[in-house]
Formats: structure tokens, C-alpha cells, sequence
């Protein structure tokens, strides 16, 4: 691999060995809780298992993004090392990190009038944006071009699937997403509330299911009925889970049952603290590529 660079955000929710395995640079979000602000580090200053145990007990975190500043410091290096960048950001559809990824670029384009950076929307979050990464890094590795991987990309990303679902509505009340009436029905109706990412990279629900068994199910059916090949898929699935790793399991397990020519095991990672900050414990999302997303 030669003459580009493929980076992103700590949002991709890969692990940290990965991406120091992988050789790809990325920039930190950041969150606060009360006075104090911390990286989102992938686990490395406040472990995954601190920060939901910091969640359940009432602490309600503030995100932000990464500003032009930080891209400018992500992607400077490499160009000095006569490198191109392909960036692939957060979506826009939750975060504006993506624009901020756009004037850094315009910014250091003046300055290196004979490098570039291209920046791609991912329309993803967690471990389907990671899997956008992975996919991107699998290609450069197979001989892509900067240009032909950009395209690809382009031309894909609405293929690949994000679903997710809760089992606790704790964090949806506190943070005002549900109300108190509907937390309470939720809760006595054991409501796990259905949900993915729409064609403008937006968290859309879908359904209310009664049960984690039968969201499970559900989530599962939802891969059987977009996955590319149906139950003949061959590509690769990720999980990621916030601090409910039985769960994401169980998905993982039914998952390898109906669909048998998988591309490796079920890789099931930690939806980290920024992600996680929004959604609070107790979400399992599945990701695999498919139809095409459409609303």
C-alpha cells in the first residue's frame, strides 16, 4: 500500500488494536461528565465497563465533535510525508464532523497545493462506520487506488446496514428522548424499541417489540431480509454493544446458525463513549452489507 492514507474518527467503534494494527490514523471525539473532560480513546483512559457503570448510575455525558483544528492535525502529517488522504467521517446525519473534515481539507489545500484529501460521508456510525473503514482498508490493501476506492465508497455506502435496538429506555428518559409516560408503558410493556439508519444517515425507529427474545429475532430477520444473497451472505458482520455484551452474543449466535457462509466470525466490539453517551447501556446493533438503503 502507497501514496494515500485512510483515516477516521474514534467513532468507528473498532478497537484499539485494531486500528494500531491496521496503521490507521484517527482523530478523538471528546465528552464531559459534570466538570471533567475525557477523550473517547477507545477504552484507554476510562475503560468502556467504567463509563456505562458512570451511565447507570445517573451520570449524563456532553459530547462534542472533533473541530478543524484536530482534522487539520490528523491529516498534516500525512501530507508531509507526501502521502494523499481518504478520510471517512461520522455521518452527517448525527454529527458535524464531516463538515469540519471539509474546511480542514480546504484549508490544507492551500497549503499543499499537490496533495489531496477526500473526504467521505459515511452515513454510518459505531461499528457499521468501522466496517466502511474496514471494507476501505481491505481495498487499498488489494491494490485500490485513492480515486477508485473514493468512488467505490461513494457508490456504496447505502449498502451496508445498520439495526439496532435497546432493552433499557433509562437513558432515552433521561436525556428527553421519550417521555415519562412513554418510559413508564415501555418499561411495563418490556418495550425494546427497533431502529437503523435511514439513507440520510439519521437513528429512524421502526418497530416496538415486546421482549428481548423477540427483538432479537427480529433484528436478526431484518439481516435475512436486506443481507446481499439473503442467507447465502457471504460478507462480513459486526456487532457492537453498550455494556450488554450477553446480548450481542445472542444476536452473534443466531446470526452464525441461519447465515453459514459468513466471512470469518461474527466480530463483536464496544460501542465506545461517545456513541454510547447518546444511547446510554443496554443497545446491541448489528451491521452487513446489502440492498441498497432507500429511506
Amino acid at each position: 500500500m502507497s501514496g494515500y492514507k485512510i483515516t477516521c474518527c474514534s467513532t468507528a467503534d473498532m478497537p484499539y488494536e485494531y486500528f494500531k494494527e491496521k496503521g490507521i490514523p484517527y482523530a478523538c471525539f471528546h465528552y464531559r461528565i459534570g466538570e471533567q473532560e475525557y477523550v473517547d480513546d477507545l477504552g484507554q483512559s476510562v475503560t468502556f465497563e467504567e463509563f456505562y457503570a458512570q451511565v447507570a448510575a445517573g451520570a449524563s455525558p456532553i459530547t462534542s465533535q472533533v473541530n478543524v483544528e484536530e482534522f487539520v492535525q490528523l491529516f498534516e502529517p500525512i501530507l508531509m510525508a507526501g502521502e494523499d488522504v481518504l478520510h471517512i467521517s461520522l455521518s452527517s446525519g448525527i454529527s458535524g464532523a464531516y463538515n469540519s473534515a471539509l474546511i480542514a481539507r480546504d484549508e490544507l489545500a492551500r497549503q499543499y497545493p499537490g496533495r489531496r484529501i477526500k473526504v467521505v460521508d459515511s452515513l454510518g456510525a459505531s461499528s457499521g462506520y468501522g466496517m466502511l473503514v474496514d471494507t476501505a482498508w481491505d481495498m487499498q490493501a488489494g491494490g485500490a487506488s485513492i480515486d477508485e476506492l473514493y468512488e467505490w465508497l461513494e457508490t456504496n455506502k447505502l449498502k451496508l446496514h445498520h439495526w439496532f435496538f435497546s432493552t433499557d429506555l433509562t437513558h432515552y428518559k433521561r436525556g428527553g428522548r421519550i417521555s415519562a409516560a412513554s418510559f413508564a408503558v415501555g418499561s411495563l410493556l418490556n418495550i425494546c424499541p427497533l431502529m437503523n439508519m435511514d439513507h440520510r444517515g439519521m437513528l429512524i425507529p421502526r418497530k416496538k417489540i415486546r421482549g428481548k427474545k423477540h427483538v432479537i429475532e427480529e433484528i436478526v430477520k431484518m439481516m435475512e431480509a436486506h443481507a446481499r444473497g439473503g442467507l447465502t451472505y457471504s460478507g462480513k458482520c459486526f456487532i457492537s454493544n453498550s455494556a450488554c455484551r450477553d446480548d450481542a452474543q445472542a444476536v452473534a449466535w443466531l446470526v452464525e446458525q441461519r447465515f453459514k457462509n459468513l466471512h470469518g466470525k461474527v466480530l463483536i466490539n464496544s460501542v465506545g463513549t461517545v456513541i454510547g453517551s447518546h444511547t446510554g447501556p443496554g443497545t446491541v446493533a448489528l451491521f452487513f452489507w446489502g440492498d441498497e438503503r432507500v429511506d
